[in-house]
């Protein structure tokens, strides 16, 4: 019968026979003696000794204030390697994109340099609807020069709608006499004048703006017959480039088919005097990138023109008037970038870059303006003059 798993000795069958054979001989006792000597336990060995408590001389750092030093030391070595990391990635950035450092530079450095370390990407996400007057100026977007390709660089234009879309139109409500019907067919008709006097390609390069004309009631006594004789005979008092945007052919042509526009209108019923009506009220300004007419130009000047115009619309049931025409109450006119030597042709004469003489441009007496600037309405009451833009 075997032993039980608590009763097995700890040395083979052969060590034991050997060691009962040498009891024996030594009289050290009997088998049985032995075999209870195997199933004792052994006795547990001594305890070693506690080592001493290793004196150290006073302000010794421990073991873990060490650890503490070796894990700031570790950081350290981390942080300079992380250093390492983020000034190599800076690098291979600038590499890629060294527009991210020519842009600090001025424009007399940067002109030296290669065309792709200064050419850089603006932020071209176009802008809300303006539904009312902004309370600042645009911010200075890109200190560089615009371009054949990109020829509305470096101006708040670049985030503005193109052409008819950026004349947006306010919901339409009832208004005064007119329903709400009546109130939206004003609002596109006002529309419908402002692209025909100021984005009309034709018109643009000098034509007749035949199609805003003939949108004027009749029945207002010599408005169109005055627009039309400014046009055949202009003058410095009767310049038709206050109601129609018009570059002289010879001397310009459109740097590609965009202009960009931004603005608003408002509707309101006419109170007192003007009972029976409805004023439709836009303020809009319009964007032009040209080139000289001449074969090979590619220096892009911009014109920026700023327009308020009030167009009334009279209750026929009191009034004698025509369907489907615009009245003009009145308008007001800003130009940045056009030459003020060269007023009194009906054309608007944008200045370029390369022929801008040094110092002060002769006649110019009024401030400096900002043409982009939507946050005030234009100044009725200034005295007529030539200033100076901040930027175009």
């Amino acid at each position: 019968m075997s032993d039980k798993p608590s009763d097995r000795p700890s040395v083979s069958d052969e060590e034991w026979a050997s060691f009962v054979e040498a009891a024996k001989e030594q009289g050290l006792g009997t088998e049985a003696q032995a075999r209870a000597l195997r199933k004792a336990k052994p006795p547990k060995p001594p305890k070693r000794p506690k080592a001493p408590k290793r004196q150290e001389p006073a302000g010794w750092r421990t073991g873990p204030a060490w650890q503490e030093m070796n894990g700031r030391a570790a950081r350290k070595r981390k942080a300079k390697a992380v250093l390492g990391v983020a000034l190599v990635a800076a690098l291979a950035l600038v590499a890629v994109r060294p527009q991210l450092v020519t842009a600090l530079l001025p424009d007399d450095v940067t002109s030296a340099l290669p065309s792709s370390w200064t050419d850089h990407p603006e932020d071209t996400t176009p802008l809300a609807a303006e539904t009312a007057a902004p309370t600042a100026p645009p911010e200075p977007v890109d200190p560089h020069r615009p371009t054949l390709k990109e020829p509305f660089r470096g101006s708040p234009a670049v985030r503005w709608a193109d052409g008819a879309a950026g004349i947006e139109l306010p919901p339409a409500k009832a208004t005064g006499w007119m329903s709400k019907t009546q109130v939206e067919a004003a609002l596109k008709k006002s529309r419908e004048f402002l692209v025909a006097a100021n984005l009309d390609p034709k018109v643009l390069q000098g034509g007749r703006p035949d199609a805003a004309l003939k949108l004027i009631d009749p029945t207002q006594k010599g408005v169109r017959t005055q627009l039309e004789g400014w046009l055949a005979k202009p003058t410095d008092a009767n310049d038709p480039k206050t109601v129609f945007s018009r570059f002289s052919p010879v001397e310009v042509k459109p740097a590609g088919t965009v202009v960009k526009v931004r603005g608003r209108m408002s509707v309101a019923a006419g109170k007192g005097k003007k009972a029976g009506t409805v004023e439709v009220s836009a303020d809009y300004t319009f964007v032009y990138p040209l080139l000289k007419a001449g074969p090979g130009a590619d220096e892009v000047a911009r014109t920026i023109v700023r327009r308020e115009m009030t167009f009334v619309f009279y209750d026929p049931a009191r009034y004698q008037v025509s369907s489907g025409k615009v009245v003009i109450g009145d308008w007001m006119s800003d130009y940045g970038n056009s030459s003020c030597e060269r007023d009194g042709d009906g054309f608007l004469h944008p200045e370029f870059e390369s022929d801008l003489r040094t110092g002060p441009v002769p006649g110019t007496t009024g401030p400096a303006t900002d043409p982009y600037d939507r946050s005030k309405p234009i100044d009725r009451h200034r005295t007529a003059g030539c200033g100076t833009v901040t930027r175009s």
